[in-house]
């Protein structure tokens, strides 16, 4: 069984080199970094440590805003990384299994690992407000290539889709924590998008 912490020295430097690429203003270091913050605090809730710290170090290892399958991309890295250093083909599935989740942020019922692995991904959106604006101007600057309708539109559907949700965190404690800055967050984006100010 892998051991934390994770990765190896040899690993690190590889995905550190991703996760430093000059197109990336969100899906940095930072928002890994963050995420482990997180985990840190919240690990204990969950059966396979392990996977989770894996999982959060490469599910955003290839990131292409022009493209739709990096979360694929990235489960494929992963498997060919942790192969590489002895991982066994059912922790290595169980890694991709995990990243191909975050494309959705919708982890399987009764996934209780997952799921804390999609709410520390949505982690952001319960940021104080400061924090959450210049992550959307950070997304903005990742996808600078499309105009502002388009990028308007992308994000009020992403908006939509989570603000439907019965639970944006589905793990309790980080709903009890997060769901109501989220919530007011999201809110007050689609107000801005809206024109509402």
């Amino acid at each position: 069984m892998p051991q934390l912490p994770f990765p190896p020295a040899a690993l690190r430097e590889a995905l550190i080199s991703r996760y430093s690429e000059p197109h990336r203003h969100y899906h940095t270091l930072d928002h890994i970094y963050a995420m482990l913050k997180h985990f840190a605090a919240f690990g204990s809730l969950c059966r396979q440590p392990e996977m989770i710290d894996a999982a959060i170090w490469f599910h955003d290892a290839i990131y292409n805003p022009t493209r739709l399958d990096n979360e694929a991309r990235s489960a494929d890295l992963a498997t060919e990384y942790l192969s590489g250093i002895g991982w066994s083909d059912d922790a290595c599935r169980r890694v991709a299994s995990l990243i191909h989740m975050t494309a959705k942020h919708a982890a399987l019922p009764g996934d209780y690992d997952a799921a804390l692995l999609m709410d520390l991904d949505l982690s952001i959106l319960a940021a104080e407000p400061s924090a959450y604006d210049d992550y959307v101007d950070r997304i903005r600057r990742e996808y600078a290539h499309v105009s502002d309708d388009v990028f308007g539109a992308g994000r009020q559907a992403f908006i939509t889709h989570l603000l439907a949700r019965t639970h944006i965190y589905a793990t309790p404690a980080l709903f009890e924590a997060w769901e109501g800055l989220a919530r007011h967050n999201l809110e007050r984006e689609r107000r801005v998008l809206s024109g509402g100010g």
